[in-house]
């Protein structure tokens, strides 16, 4: 029993906070915190950047297959409409020879 209340003792006279004290240094305290914040910035947030970057990629080249899409679309309409121009051209022509020649069989 005296050894037990001999323990109780002991621990009544040990300081508990003795280990723990202020950290003047500031530059040390900084750093170590600094370490801290960005190991765990660095665990947590990889699977974050790399989702937020794989939604980018992904958005990025669905927009460039919907441009290539829009290319292919603008250049058919192009070639229908420089097809239609030309046979508008050939009846434009015709039609101009027709007058000219109606004009021509006018003055005689």
């Amino acid at each position: 029993m005296k050894n037990v209340t001999h323990a109780f003792v002991f621990l009544a006279h040990w300081p508990f906070a003795g280990s723990f004290g202020l950290n003047t240094d500031i530059l040390a305290t900084n750093l170590i915190n600094l370490t801290v914040v960005v190991g765990v910035l660095i665990f947590f947030g990889k699977g974050v950047c790399a989702n937020l970057l794989d939604n980018r990629k992904q958005r990025i080249l669905s927009t460039i297959r919907n441009s290539e899409e829009l290319r292919r679309g603008t250049l058919e309409q192009l070639e229908k409409a420089q097809i239609r121009l030309q046979k508008v051209e050939l009846e434009a022509d015709e039609y101009r020879m027709n007058g000219y020649s109606e004009i021509e069989r006018e003055k005689i």
